[in-house]
């Protein structure tokens, strides 16, 4: 049976002390200038079997290179754990990014297209309470087609939706521009208005911009700049 040597094994229990499990084996690949746990173990070992016997290493300076190298193990360790965090986010982008086909997102902006419904949806954003609201519907032409009152609206977002689309332009699937006006105190003024428009296609993007989204009538958008999704 083969012996176990005394300081060997000492050494082994006082790095497993520190967090250094010196019979762990690493599923990360080493390269031949990597210095691993067992490099670390063999040297130390050698380092005391070789030492000056008249001036052996001080204790302090023995727990003091293996504290380093446990915190050296450590942030090895933090970057795999990191590497494999940014993977799975990058899964997740991904799938946020598929979800997101065919469906619609409330975006600022003005134009707008007739949902499958007959409707044309999106908010108006009321920087005070209003005594008056009228959202106005154009054609790509300049001509009103229709005008709705929403009367009297507390500040923030009100929401609207138009039923009121000439058939011709619902058939050829033609842009519908809305304006919002509201009487604030100081007369009728334009407010901004957000429109529910398709998003067309997306994509995962990466960790500083984020799902990207193809808007119809919009272009490319972050998904940060969505107000709101509609599923």
């Amino acid at each position: 049976m083969a012996s176990i040597d005394p300081s060997q094994q000492s050494l082994s229990a006082i790095l497993n002390k520190l967090g250094i499990n010196s019979s762990e084996k690493s599923n990360v690949p080493k390269s031949k200038d990597q210095l691993g746990q067992e490099d670390f173990l063999k040297l130390m070992t050698t380092q005391l079997q070789n030492q000056d016997p008249f001036a052996p290493m001080e204790n302090g300076e023995f727990i003091a290179q293996m504290a380093q190298f446990s915190t050296v193990t450590g942030i090895t360790s933090m970057d795999e754990s990191l590497k494999d965090v940014a993977s799975k986010l990058g899964e997740t982008r991904v799938a946020t990014a598929t979800n997101m086909l065919g469906h619609s997102v409330l975006v600022p902006g003005s134009i707008a297209r007739v949902d499958d419904d007959g409707s044309v949806n999106g908010v108006i954003d009321l920087p005070s309470a209003s005594s008056n609201v009228n959202v106005v519907f154009k054609s790509q032409n300049g001509d009103i087609l229709d005008t709705i009152n929403l009367g009297n609206q507390p500040s923030g977002l009100v929401g609207f939706a138009w039923h009121g689309a000439p058939k011709d332009m619902m058939d050829n699937d033609e842009p519908i521009f809305v304006e919002a006006y509201a009487n604030t105190g100081k007369g009728m003024e334009g407010v901004s208005s957000s429109i529910f428009a398709e998003v067309l296609s997306s994509s995962a993007g990466d960790s500083n911009s984020g799902v990207m989204l193809d808007v119809r009538d919009y272009g490319t958008i972050s998904a940060n700049e969505v107000i709101k999704f509609r599923m």
